[in-house]
């Protein structure tokens, strides 16, 4: 009686763990993907699209302005 108390209770240790590794998942996915890019009279532009939050960025970079200057454009619905 005592070994098949121990299965059962290793049974269902054995089933509760393959459920919690099952459980876990990675979420891949690029934080943003580029749209377009232009530039003109010594700035530039680059268009992005963050699919989490349905966000269009526009960043900047030239004259005038030290690195990039990003910022939210629009929400997406």
């Amino acid at each position: 009686m005592n070994k098949v108390a121990v299965l059962a209770v290793a049974a269902a240790f054995a089933g509760y763990w393959l459920y919690a590794a099952a459980q876990t998942g990675i979420d891949v996915r690029p934080p943003v993907t580029p749209i377009g890019t232009s530039s003109s009279d010594g700035v530039s532009f680059a268009w992005f699209y963050d699919a989490s939050t349905r966000n269009v960025y526009v960043c900047r970079a030239g004259r005038g302005i030290e690195g990039a200057d990003c910022k939210a454009r629009s929400a997406l619905p």
